[in-house]
């Protein structure tokens, strides 16, 4: 009786184990038929990746040049900003007569400081000056 049940039963367990092997075997096969399709996904994924990665370094690119751009015109603006500083000293140091200054401010009717610098840009000559104004 409950003897001849316990054999079965280990028969049953053998089996099991016998169809297990096999099951998975179809299974591996299964899986092999998807493993088959999966790199077709993959490379798609990579693909994408890699035109993610384009996108990433165009924008890099683009925003490097950018940033030297800005960096060019801001030398160059500092440059700009040097040489006038150096006209300025340079026309600082020439000599005009207070009556030269004088005569263009009335001729002209400009300001002082107008009349002060046209004659400074002309080194002092009231008439390369006067010429300059009037055109």
């Amino acid at each position: 009786g409950p003897g001849g049940g316990g054999m079965a039963a280990e028969g049953d367990v053998e089996l099991e184990l016998e169809t297990e092997p096999n099951g998975s075997g179809g299974g591996s096969d299964g899986a092999g038929g998807r493993a088959a399709e999966k790199p077709r996904k993959h490379d798609s994924g990579a693909a994408d990746l890699e035109r993610v990665t384009d996108y990433a370094e165009e924008k890099e690119i683009q925003s490097s040049n950018l940033e030297t751009a800005m960096s060019v015109i801001g030398d160059r603006r500092s440059r700009e900003q040097k040489a006038k500083q150096e006209r300025e000293k340079e026309l600082a140091k020439v000599t005009i007569k207070k009556e030269d200054l004088e005569l263009i401010m009335t001729e002209m009717e400009i300001s002082r400081a107008a009349a002060e610098r046209s004659l400074r840009e002309h080194m002092g000559n009231v008439v390369e000056a006067l010429i300059t104004l009037t055109n």
